[in-house]
């Protein structure tokens, strides 16, 4: 079993790896060779160059939009998969403003008379016939580019809205799914444009494979198949506010085959087709009862009326478990933070350590704003049934938990691997000063869970 430890750097190197892997394979090609400097010479390689990033990102982020699980023990979880899927879109975005521009701008400074169009040397017809899919090719240019130029501003135009954090939750779950729609008339831009000599070689036939696997990729979203064999139906059994106004308990029973859960996962969950489904942590232990409760606090438009539009009996779709936040590690201590809603997953942990113990010594610091009773007795009593020791720190009289008062109250730190979740800046800020004081990177574990 892995863990979600060692912090980005995993997100970093993969991302990374995508990139080097693309640009060597293309510039094993020899694009520049015995060209001229200049701006019309430099031109066509230039645009297969940029266009073959673009292409080869995109379509690792497609794979990565199927939520496949395969790669959640390499890259830690869902949630970083989720990261990365995030920067290959920017990624995508940097390269065909790229490649737009190569097209666009050498016809700019010509019109500006700051170049000249060299004169277009004369074609000298082939006498042999060209193959037939050579053929069908080179007739589809035209189409090819009018079309990739609208899907390029398609593309440019989606993936702002997916950034733009103020963008509507439910508008955002509904525009990113024509992306998949825009990848495919991308894919078919590039191969329609691709260079007949590169199909044979290492960059042309990694290019068709990525290709391929995005556009399975992109049907499988277009036509609802994305975690399909990992959904379960659910009732709703109960609902409560057992935390005071704004943090709402859901509890449902499956209907459906469920595969369990560790604590610390997190399922999709999807009330309403039109909205989309959402990300919650499972904040009860799995005893194959089919049993599961939620912990949501409402952040948005959305998960704010939660507790006027759901109703007992109601049913619900849920997709999971997925996630690597489960606490596994050979460190005889561990110290947990939970910031405000990020303390779900302690929940689930305690509740799973009060069944089946593991012998560690557990200090659970609880940071926030908003101190509610019935959350730090809930927490108590959890705590006490498991053998942890909590902390509640409330931030308003207190101040931030820092690494500082962190290693004083558990002075044994050395010895203990750090869970935490949170926000992300106040994780971020604890782990610079934990590992500034020694902590071993890896020996950090955060949920970074983020759908945009």
């Amino acid at each position: 079993m892995t863990h979600a430890g060692g912090g980005p750097h995993r997100i970093q190197w993969t991302l990374a790896g995508v990139l080097l892997l693309v640009l060597a394979l293309w510039l094993a090609t020899a694009p520049f060779a015995g060209l001229a400097p200049t701006v019309f010479a430099l031109r066509a390689p230039s645009l297969q160059g940029t266009g073959t990033l673009a292409i080869g990102v995109m379509s690792v982020a497609m794979v990565l939009a199927t939520r496949p699980v395969f790669f959640e023990p390499w890259l830690g979880g869902l949630d970083r998969m989720y990261r990365l899927h995030k920067w290959l879109g920017i990624s995508a975005l940097v390269f065909s403003i790229a490649h737009w521009l190569w097209v666009e701008a050498p016809k700019w400074m010509t019109e500006l008379g700051w170049l000249v169009r060299p004169a277009r040397a004369a074609r000298v017809p082939s006498t042999e016939p060209e193959p037939a899919l050579q053929a069908l090719l080179h007739g589809l240019r035209d189409p090819a580019e009018g079309l990739g130029e609208w899907a390029f501003y398609a593309l440019v135009l989606l993936i702002v809205l997916a950034l733009w954090k103020r963008f509507p939750y439910r508008r955002f779950f509904q525009t990113h799914r024509l992306l998949p729609l825009v990848y495919l008339v991308l894919v078919f831009h590039a191969v329609v444009l691709t260079s007949d000599g590169s199909w044979a070689q290492p960059v042309g036939i990694a290019m068709g494979l990525l290709m391929a696997a995005g556009s399975v990729a992109a049907l499988v979203v277009l036509f609802g198949g994305v975690g399909r064999s990992r959904q379960a139906i659910a009732v709703i059994d109960a609902i409560g506010l057992p935390a005071g106004a704004g943090v709402l308990e859901v509890v449902v029973h499956l209907k459906s085959r469920w595969a369990g859960h560790d604590a610390g996962q997190f399922a999709f969950v999807r009330f309403d087709a039109s909205e989309g489904a959402h990300p919650f942590t499972i904040i009860s232990p799995w005893t194959g009862d089919g049993r599961l409760v939620f912990l949501i606090k409402g952040l948005g438009d959305y998960t704010r009326q939660l507790p006027t539009l759901l109703r007992t009996g109601d049913l619900l779709r849920v997709e999971g478990p997925y996630g690597r936040f489960n606490f596994a590690s050979d460190k005889p201590r561990q110290i947990w933070v939970g910031g405000g809603i990020g303390i779900a997953p302690f929940i689930a942990r305690l509740q799973e350590l009060a069944l089946r113990p593991d012998g560690k010594t557990i200090d659970l610091f609880y940071t926030t704003t908003e101190p509610r009773n019935g959350t730090v007795a809930r927490l108590t009593a959890a705590a006490q049934a498991a053998g942890a020791k909590l902390h509640v720190l409330v931030e308003t009289v207190e101040g931030r938990l820092d690494a500082d008062r962190l290693c004083a109250t558990v002075p044994e730190w050395h010895s203990a691997d750090v869970w935490f979740c949170g926000p992300a800046g106040f994780g971020k800020a604890l782990r610079h000063d934990l590992l500034a004081k020694g902590l071993a990177g890896r020996d950090f574990h955060q949920e970074l869970f983020e759908l945009r």
